[in-house]
């Protein structure tokens, strides 16, 4: 007989042929769901995430599955079909990874150019200071390094290239590495290809000269679980398809170091005395004692940023100038990789869930503080989860000076993650990658000064200089010196979302401190600056979204208003919908806290909102609808009425 399908046979099946198709459109999702994502590589969230977060009940599994069995003919061609067009509709409405990529790299190639007459003059000002100085080598020193380090990276080992790098990039790739390791994967890549490095960059200051190179690479790269080896994770490597990207690498050398062809690190010996160099973790010369990571012999490599991230500014710095009266080796370039190696050493304590190995860096009170937020989750069976975290940018943005007792550096560090809470001993929940802006208060006694001799070795201790551990004591493990107490060098007093942390300071000093930074925005983009408090960039833009979107799954159900008020900010706003809606799923995990009804910092985020929406000059009935669903969340109905009336 024939197994051609009749019309005679179609109509038996047309009674329950509307709800299999309804089955195989929600069955569709499993198929898209069973690529897994993520790992080093991982740059933005899926959209794959469903509107509550939740699975496809096993019962609806259950009755397609025995519908499958008693219907093969039927079921698997609706099947087919069904998956097929899920994925053209998912394809259709979003774009893909490969499209991401290809315009992440287009605004990364375009954020990075420099006209050519820019560089012979900037190889010009190096070799007045250092007449050994020429460019190719230092490119062809950068192109080892970038291959080696990522042959370092592949094998979950950074020790061979550590004398090469800052103790701030130390700290980050191997925090990197230990975040991959509970996630319970590793990062396999092969066929990595350098296809261009140049320089696009130069700054000079009385204690560092900076270049920033552009590095145009090629490489396949996936994740594969963490128990495979070296050649397991290479032959899955080899299955993915080549990836093009672009980094900025910056590496810094203080003024009046000379060029030492044939005798520095590359050559396997000291940068100072030229004597060989074994290596070690101490990262010390034995025979003049040279800390060779700390700039002042050669270039050492002390940021990498994604192209995309790339922003070329001269920044000033409120209090910067009062500060150096009293320390005149005081700058912003070692200042900023401290408080990038606490922000690391503050990121591992957490997914540690150990506050303790921060107490040679922290004081006391942050050290309790952060403690008891640990053992709070402890007891409640929770931990904190962060994936795959990266630092966009660290800029100090004010120095406060107290003469009778402690000076304060408030350093501001843009950052992302997929971070949350999570259940102890379990995989850690899918979430989305979110970004963050936090706060970084270091405090230093009055009077201390900057310890230029080790450079941008900045994890060493004040006294005898040996490299500090991440045991529990407060003091050096070597000479007994006090350590987290601020006496002597920088410590972490405070970590703060952005929010929180602006309240806290003075409204007088926290307006001057704005006004400057607006100049500054509107000096380097040339025109006017959107927002009254800052250039609200499209990180910033989208941190401020999923805050939204948290604040309002987290008051209970998301109505169907406030998800049209969502979708309207995400399009005008540049925020892709999907993300929106797995902040939605996450709610108040996504971030340290959330902003506290009828505060202060609940009005900063208001006016905040409000300045975006009066970036073309006016506000319409939607955006005022928006805004009013945002400040009846917030508690700040009149304010939003006073703000609106401010603005006419």
């Amino acid at each position: 007989m024939s197994s051609r399908f009749t019309p005679y046979r179609l109509s038996r099946w047309a009674p329950w042929l509307p709800s299999t198709l309804a089955l195989v459109a929600l069955v569709a999702p499993l198929v898209a769901l069973a690529r897994g994502g993520g790992g080093e590589h991982y740059t933005r969230p899926s959209s794959d995430s469903g509107d509550d977060g939740g699975g496809i009940p096993f019962w609806i599994i259950y009755e397609v599955i025995g519908l499958v069995f008693r219907y093969p003919k039927v079921m698997l061609p609706l099947l087919a079909i069904g998956g097929v067009g899920y994925w053209f509709y998912k394809r259709n409405l979003h774009p893909d990874a490969t499209t991401r990529r290809a315009l992440d790299q287009r605004e990364a190639e375009q954020r990075t150019q420099v006209s050519h007459r820019d560089v012979p003059g900037w190889v010009n000002a190096l070799k007045l200071k250092d007449p050994a100085f020429e460019l190719q080598p230092v490119l062809d020193k950068s192109r080892w390094l970038f291959l080696e380090l990522q042959k370092a990276w592949f094998q979950r080992d950074m020790t061979p290239v550590r004398p090469f790098l800052s103790d701030a990039t130390w700290q980050r790739f191997n925090v990197q590495l230990k975040l991959l390791e509970a996630q319970g994967v590793r990062d396999a890549i092969t066929d990595i290809e350098v296809l261009d490095i140049q320089l696009i960059g130069l700054a000079q200051t009385a204690w560092f000269d900076s270049i920033q190179l552009r590095v145009q690479a090629r490489m396949r790269d996936t994740d594969v679980p963490a128990s495979f080896t070296d050649a397991q994770a290479t032959d899955m490597a080899r299955k993915a398809l080549p990836e093009s990207f672009t980094e900025v690498w910056t590496f810094v050398r203080k003024p009046g170091a000379q060029t030492r062809a044939g005798a520095d690190l590359f050559q396997g010996k000291c940068p100072n005395c030229g004597a060989p160099f074994a290596g070690g973790a101490a990262n010390t010369c034995e025979y003049c004692n040279a800390v060779v990571n700390s700039g002042n012999y050669d270039w050492t490599l002390s940021e990498i940023t994604q192209g995309v991230e790339h922003v070329r500014h001269h920044k000033t710095v409120d209090g910067l100038l009062p500060a150096r009266e009293v320390d005149p080796a005081l700058n912003l370039e070692i200042l900023e990789d401290r408080a990038s190696l606490l922000f690391w050493k503050w990121v591992d304590a957490q997914s540690r869930g150990d506050a303790k190995t921060l107490s040679k860096v922290a004081n006391t009170e942050a050290v309790q503080r952060l403690g008891s937020e640990l053992e709070d989750l402890h007891r409640k069976g929770r931990r904190r989860v962060f994936l795959e975290c990266a630092v966009g940018a660290v800029d100090v943005r004010a120095l406060q000076v107290a003469p009778q007792g402690y000076d304060v550096a408030h350093v501001e560090i843009r950052w992302s993650a997929r971070m949350g809470v999570g259940p102890l001993n379990e995989r850690p929940p899918t979430l989305p990658t979110v970004p963050q802006r936090f706060v970084f208060s270091l405090v230093r006694r009055h009077g201390a000064r900057t310890n230029a001799a080790n450079g941008m070795s900045t994890d060493r201790c004040p006294q005898c200089n040996a490299t500090l551990t991440d045991s529990a004591a407060t003091t050096c493990d070597f000479c007994g010196t006090q350590l987290g107490s601020g006496e002597r060098d920088w410590v972490l007093a405070s970590a703060l979302p952005y929010e929180a942390w602006n309240v806290e300071q003075d409204q007088r000093y926290q307006a001057n401190v704005l006004r400057k930074a607006v100049a500054t925005e509107q000096s380097r983009n040339k025109g006017p600056v959107p927002g009254a408090d800052m250039a609200m960039d499209v990180q910033e833009r989208q941190r401020l979204l999923y805050m939204m979107a948290a604040i309002a799954a987290a008051d209970g159900e998301v109505s169907s208003s406030e998800r049209k008020m969502l979708k309207l900010c995400s399009e005008r706003w540049g925020v892709e919908w999907a993300n929106v809606e797995m902040a939605l799923g996450a709610g108040s995990q996504l971030f340290e806290r959330l902003v506290p009804r009828g505060t202060p910092e609940a009005e900063l985020f208001l006016r905040n909102i409000v300045e975006i929406a009066m970036a073309d000059g006016r506000i319409d009935r939607k955006e005022r609808r928006m805004l009013e669903t945002a400040a009846a969340h917030l508690g700040m109905q009149e304010r939003l009425t006073a703000m609106l009336g401010e603005r006419g």
